[in-house]
C-alpha cells in the first residue's frame, strides 16, 4: 500500500511537469499592474488595419468621375482650326500658328494670286501681241531674295523659341509618367509615385462585348478614343514625360498638350508640359505600329493635386514631398541616436568621478 501511495505520488507530479504548453494560460494575456494602477497588457497591442483611400475619380459605382465634354480635349466635327490649348506651350504654339503663320500664309497667297490674275490680262496676246525681250531685271531680283530671306529670319525667331520650350527639361518637382508603347495598347509607371502601374485598353462599343462587360458610353468618351483606364495627372505640376516601347515605334500624342513625342524600343525620348485646366483630354498613337495602330487611344484625367495626392494612396503610391519628410526624420533620429548614447555613457563616468571626492567630503566632516 506504501508503494502503491508512492508511486501514485510520483505519477501526479510528472502529470504535472509533462503539462503542455496549449494547457498553460499563454503568456501573451498576463495582465501587469502599472504604478497609476490600472492594468496593462503586456502583449504588443495588435496593429490596426490601414483603412483603405478612396479613388477621388470614381464614384460610389466605381465609374468615372469626369465626364467628356464636348469640344474640349478631342475632336470636333466640322471644324478646321487647333483644340483649345491647355499647356504654356501649346497656347505659345497656337498663338504663333494664329497669329504669325496664318496670317502671313494668307498675306503670301493673296499677294502671289493677284501676280498672277495680273500677268494673264496684262500679258495676253490680245493685250501685248510683240512679248517683251528683257532677260533680267536687278531690282526684282534683289527684291525677290531678300524678302523671302527677311520672311525666313521673322519666323525663325518665335519658332526656334517654340522648339525650345518643347523641349525644355523638367524641373526637379516635376512628376515622372512612364509610357510605354505596345502592340497595340499603352501601359504607364510612376517612377516618382511608388512605381504605380498601369495598362490602359480601348474601351470597346456595347455590341462588340459579351454581355456584363464594360463598354464605352458617351460619358468615357469618343468611339475610339475612350479607354479602360485613364492616366491621372495633377493641374499646374509640371509633368516629366518619358516615352519608349516594347516591339515597334509608337508615338504618344496629345494635341490639347501640344505634345507628340517618339516611343522607341530600347530608347528614352522625354519632354515636359504642364496642364493648366482639370478636364479630360484624349489622344492616339501617331506612328504607323501594324495592324491595329488605330486602337491605341490615350485618355488623360487632369486633376487638381489633392485629389491626384489622393488617387496615388488609393493605388498604393507615395507622394514625393512624404518619402523626403520620412527620410528627413530618419536621418535626424539617426543623428539623435549616437549624441543620447555619448549622453548616456558620459553620466556614468560623471557619477565615478565625483563619488570619491563626495566620500572624501563626508569623512573629513566624519573626522573634524
Amino acid at each position: 500500500m506504501r508503494m502503491l501511495g508512492l508511486t501514485s505520488i510520483l505519477l501526479a507530479a510528472g502529470m504535472a511537469f509533462a503539462t503542455p504548453a496549449s494547457a498553460q494560460e499563454p503568456v501573451a494575456n498576463t495582465a501587469t499592474p502599472v504604478a497609476n494602477g490600472s492594468v496593462a497588457n503586456s502583449a504588443a497591442p495588435a496593429v490596426a488595419a490601414t483603412p483603405a483611400v478612396a479613388d477621388p475619380t470614381l464614384d460610389a459605382s466605381g465609374r468615372p468621375r469626369t465626364k467628356a465634354a464636348p469640344g474640349i480635349g478631342q475632336p470636333t466635327a466640322d471644324a478646321i482650326t487647333l483644340q483649345t490649348q491647355v499647356t504654356p506651350t501649346g497656347r505659345e504654339a497656337h498663338e504663333f500658328h494664329n497669329y504669325i503663320l496664318l496670317p502671313l500664309i494668307t498675306a503670301i497667297s493673296i499677294f502671289v494670286l493677284i501676280l498672277l490674275v495680273w500677268v494673264i490680262f496684262r500679258y495676253r496676246r490680245a493685250a501685248n501681241p510683240t512679248p517683251s525681250r528683257t532677260a533680267h531685271n536687278t531690282v526684282i531680283e534683289i527684291i525677290w531674295t531678300l524678302v523671302p530671306v527677311l520672311i525666313l529670319v521673322a519666323i525663325a525667331v518665335p519658332s526656334i523659341k517654340l522648339l525650345a520650350a518643347q523641349f525644355k527639361p523638367a524641373p526637379k518637382d516635376a512628376i515622372t509618367l512612364k509610357a510605354i508603347g505596345n502592340q497595340w495598347f499603352w501601359s504607364y509607371e510612376y517612377p516618382d509615385n511608388g512605381g504605380i502601374q498601369l495598362t490602359a485598353n480601348m474601351l470597346k462599343e456595347q455590341s462588340q462585348v459579351p454581355a456584363g462587360t464594360r463598354y464605352r458610353t458617351d460619358a468615357d468618351g469618343p468611339r475610339l478614343l475612350a479607354t479602360d483606364q485613364r492616366v491621372v495627372l495633377p493641374v499646374g505640376v509640371p509633368i516629366r514625360l518619358i516615352t519608349t516601347a516594347q516591339d515597334v515605334i509608337h508615338s504618344w500624342a496629345v494635341p490639347a498638350f501640344w505634345i507628340k513625342l517618339d516611343a522607341v524600343p530600347g530608347k528614352l525620348n522625354e519632354t515636359s508640359f504642364t496642364i493648366d485646366k482639370p478636364g479630360l483630354y484624349f489622344g492616339q498613337c501617331s506612328e504607323l505600329c501594324g495592324a491595329r495602330h488605330a486602337y491605341m487611344p490615350i485618355a488623360v484625367e487632369a486633376v487638381s493635386p489633392a485629389e491626384f495626392a489622393q488617387w496615388v494612396k488609393s493605388k498604393g503610391g507615395t507622394m514625393p514631398a512624404e518619402v523626403a519628410a520620412a527620410a528627413a526624420a530618419t536621418a535626424a533620429q539617426n543623428a539623435a541616436a549616437p549624441a543620447a548614447e555619448t549622453n548616456a555613457a558620459a553620466e556614468p563616468a560623471a557619477t565615478n568621478e565625483t563619488a570619491p571626492a563626495a566620500n572624501a567630503a563626508a569623512g573629513n566632516t566624519t573626522g573634524k
